[in-house]
């Protein structure tokens, strides 16, 4: 007994190290990420020869999810994955590798997703034009005589459940960029075509496809549906939606109808969830029929459908229980220790269709179980590390649930040209996912509960009562606007009350040349603080150590972070009752002062943007993202109340 508690204790002893030293096992989704990166589509990067890669959905599946983490983590080498995968494809004109648009195969539509992300994070023309063929595949898409798209140009007259999630959201996304607004009818006409068809009434389930000639053998001849009620279709048609809505606009008189299409898909889901494991069968409404088993991309596909639809408040918090229970189930069922932080994932059927040559899939129940399940299949990996993700972001701490904070776009209010030749704001907008914006650091709020908005207006108390935090960031010049909107006496006065009655004002300046900062300087003087017209942590090209701070153990704000990188920043001179937050060589970086029942936050440089927290750029060492982690959950308790 003497031995088993040293031993214990020993162990205990360890595992703590372990933990401080920031060692702890990573999160699932990173997990089965790097076994991905490690064992899947190794020929994209690796074959060179003749033959070279295929253009083929599985890798999108995966993709989609390396995304979702790189998102979740902050991590480079995510994001580097998806671009070396599709780089291994295009040329500079944005010709894709193996791709043929007269074949008509809507899967070969899915991976424009990812070129649609490394358009907008790089904006590398490339990726845009190449986005653009798939768009152009959609438009010349044979179509049913009630509009739908074909599945494939050798599956005539066929819509299948996959197809949704092949096609929809590349083409909501791209739509949204390029200002397609038509698209989106013809986007919820698909949806609704696809449930009209192959709804079952009974059970809620959607059937595998519909033939709408009746002519496929394994058609109805009276609804032309296909036999059975096979899960991964189900799970793509889940997964569509959810993506499709991240795009469909507000406004739009069919989104009520694809929101209830969602809900009716998700109810019917539930419905079906095995009580026993928490997950799904491969056949949905034949639990107990001999051969049928439980099914690993059916399930992820469901459990990330639920969460997400929970998260963005398109299905009641009701749908989260059995989210919940899927994703204990998929630990359960599915997922095994593969070493060295990696995991696998067991029981993915392989593949399952419909018709063919030369192997003609009938779609009954005999042919669904007599398809090859294997271990790490992409269309299961990818799922799974959607899944995954998803979860992470729900076991998250909702600490600033029922907040808004609001960027501003009055005093910061820079215009670019877009990709349709108009004039889009950009600099540090939460929608802007390039080195500029803020995109990244509007999720990490958006993940501690606290929803995103933008003023572009002059600042009052009055349209800023709904706001908790309010962040002013980079002040215009005259070089970078030709009418800037500097601060004056009024407006600091208005900002200063909203303060006093509890609100949270973060001032993101940067060094001079690159910001207003005299006529500002009006504000944060109120609040004991000035900043200085200097510029300090110049960087000479990669050398990243000119722009390195330490941050000091029992920093009060950022308490995980320890080196940060902030290049050309303005100093700060701090005065009651202003305090500084953060020194380096008797610098002030950051202050902070209590006004009222409110809080301030100053630094000279705003450096919360892309470009220094999604770890592209800047060496593994620094810690931006921790840093923007901790200064968000800093603020949401400086709000009154969230203490």
């Amino acid at each position: 007994m003497k031995r088993s508690i040293i031993y214990l204790t020993a162990t205990l002893a360890f595992l703590t190290v372990f933990v401080q030293n920031g060692l702890a096992q990573k999160k699932l989704s990173e997990q089965l990420t790097l076994t991905a990166m490690e064992k899947l589509f190794q020929d994209t990067t690796l074959l060179k020869g003749a033959k070279g890669p295929k253009w083929t959905y599985d890798m999108g599946v995966v993709l989609e999810g390396a995304a979702a983490v790189w998102r979740n983590t902050g991590d480079g080498k995510y994001f580097k994955y998806v671009q070396s995968s599709m780089d291994a494809y295009l040329d500079k004109e944005g010709n894709i590798n193996t791709y043929k648009a007269e074949d008509f195969n809507i899967d070969n539509v899915k991976n424009g997703r990812s070129l649609l992300l490394l358009y907008k994070v790089t904006g590398q023309q490339k990726y845009l034009l190449a986005a653009t063929k798939l768009y152009d595949q959609l438009q010349q898409q044979p179509r049913t005589k009630a509009g739908g798209f074909w599945h494939k140009k050798i599956y005539p007259n066929q819509m299948w459940l996959d197809g949704l999630y092949m096609g929809e959201p590349f083409y909501a996304e791209y739509a949204k960029l390029m200002k397609k607004d038509a698209a989106f009818d013809d986007i919820a006409k698909q949806f609704i075509l696809m449930e009209q068809n192959s709804r079952d009434n009974k059970t809620g389930l959607l059937y595998h496809g519909y033939d709408e000639s009746r002519e496929e053998r394994w058609a109805d001849k009276t609804t032309g549906r296909s036999p059975n009620f096979w899960g991964r279709a189900m799970g793509w048609y889940i997964m569509a939606l959810v993506d499709v809505l991240d795009n469909f606009p507000e406004n739009h008189p069919k989104r009520a109808e694809l929101l209830a299409i969602l809900n009716r898909t998700a109810t019917a889901a539930v419905k079906y969830q095995d009580p026993k494991s928490g997950v799904w069968f491969d056949i949905l409404d034949m639990p107990t029929r001999k051969g049928n088993y439980l099914e690993s991309s059916a399930s992820s596909m469901f459990v990330y459908g639920l969460a997400k639809g929970v998260r963005k408040g398109w299905l009641a918090p009701s749908f989260m229980a059995a989210a919940n229970k899927g994703y204990a189930g998929l630990k359960k069922e599915f997922v095994e220790p593969a070493g060295n932080d990696r995991i696998n994932l067991t029981k993915t059927v392989s593949v399952s269709g419909l018709g063919g040559k030369p192997k003609y899939r009938d779609g009954s129940f005999e042919y669904y179980i007599s398809e090859k399940v294997i271990t790490n299949d992409p269309k299961g990996v990818g799922a799974f590390i959607c899944a995954s993700a998803e979860m992470e972001i729900d076991a998250l701490p909702k600490t600033g649930k029922g907040l808004t904070v609001t960027v501003d776009n009055f005093f910061n209010n820079e215009y670019m040209t877009g990709p349709t030749g108009d004039k889009i704001p950009f600099h540090y907008v939460w929608e802007e996912d390039d080195n500029n914006g803020f995109s990244l650091f509007g999720k990490v709020f958006n993940d501690a509960g606290v929803k995103t908005a933008t003023l572009k207006t002059a600042p009052t108390t009055a349209n800023l009562k709904g706001s908790n935090i309010y962040i002013i960031v980079d002040p215009d010049t005259e070089k970078e606007t030709a009418n800037p909107n500097y601060m004056n006496a009024e407006h600091a006065k208005q900002i200063a009350a909203w303060v006093k009655a509890g609100g949270v004002l973060v001032m993101l300046l940067n060094d001079a040349g690159n910001c207003e900062i005299s006529k500002f300087n009006v504000l944060p003087e109120i609040f004991g603080i000035k900043f200085n017209e200097d510029s300090r942590n110049k960087v000479q090209g990669s050398n990243f150590e000119q722009g390195a701070v330490k941050i000091p153990s029992g920093n009060t704000i950022f308490k995980t972070a320890k080196k940060v990188y902030i290049k050309e920043i303005s100093t700060i001179v701090a005065k009651a009752p202003a305090v500084s937050a953060l020194t380096d060589n008797g610098d002030v970086l950051v202050a902070t002062a209590k006004y009222g029942k409110g809080t301030v936050f100053a630094v000279g440089d705003p450096w919360f943007y892309n470009e220094y927290i999604d770890g592209r750029k800047l060496p593994a060492d620094f810690e931006n993202f921790k840093a923007t982690n901790d200064l968000v959950n800093w603020l949401i308790k400086q709000v009154p109340g969230k203490k």
